[in-house]
């Protein structure tokens, strides 16, 4: 059974998730940067460097969200970078977002199903996805998906949560993220189960080597994981 933010409903997990990220929209760029003591920036902007030397054209991020990584993704000089979100809430704020900045040229957010990319085979030059795979319904379905919109020998960048393993920040960590971090978010978002939700999924995420080798039934070859902050996070590289 695969962890969802509101167990009393019967709605699969695609629904639920696209219900919470509604449901915290409006507060979910303050509580991200808050949170996380602004430390989720600086993994995006090193996330980006890894495609510095490929200079992708045309850039795909998925889960996007509000836009942020596809913003860092304009580090790369871009001809494109589209976004796409199953949260209709999420993807106001980031519109609105893209306006302000006058980005709504390059950047361009769309509705979509992660899991079923509305692209053609061989699309995008790359493929960048930041705190968004593990809310998949279907993990494998959706890396297939990404693999197929990628053009041969281009990139995908994901940005994960994984688990410390090291005394003592492992217990720190989970200290902070399973009873600290859910009060906190339950009192600024107003959602009683978002931030419950997300130490849950990171905890079910199959991290480190065992998503290397879920990247590999996808089809990606040259895997590759560099783990951040004592393990809180990690990136994923792999190529088509």
């Amino acid at each position: 059974m695969s962890v969802v933010p509101y167990k009393e409903k019967n709605t699969g997990k695609k629904q639920q998730v696209a219900e919470m990220f509604n449901n915290i929209s409006k507060k979910y760029d303050f509580l991200n940067h808050f949170l996380s003591l602004g430390i989720d920036i600086l993994w995006r902007k090193k996330a980006i460097k890894y495609l510095k030397k490929d200079q992708p054209k045309y850039i795909l991020d998925i889960a996007t969200g509000t836009g942020d990584f596809a913003i860092e993704a304009l580090a790369l000089k871009p001809e494109k970078v589209v976004g796409v979100d199953i949260s209709e809430g999420m993807l106001t704020v980031g519109k609105e977002k893209m306006k302000r900045r006058g980005l709504d040229n390059i950047i361009d957010l769309q509705l979509g199903d992660s899991e079923k990319l509305l692209f053609e085979d061989n699309t995008f030059d790359a493929i960048i996805v930041s705190f968004g795979v593990r809310n998949f319904e279907d993990l494998e379905k959706g890396l297939k998906d990404m693999n197929r919109v990628l053009k041969k020998g281009g990139k995908a960048v994901i940005l994960e949560f994984s688990k410390p393993t090291k005394f003592p920040f492992k217990q720190l960590y989970n200290f902070y993220f399973k009873a600290i971090l859910p009060k906190i978010g339950r009192l600024i978002s107003k959602d009683s189960s978002a931030y419950t939700y997300l130490p849950e999924s990171v905890d079910a995420f199959p991290d480190g080597d065992k998503f290397l080798r879920v990247l590999e039934n996808a089809g990606f070859k040259d895997n590759k994981c560099k783990p951040l902050t004592f393990g809180i996070s990690s990136i994923y590289i792999g190529q088509k």
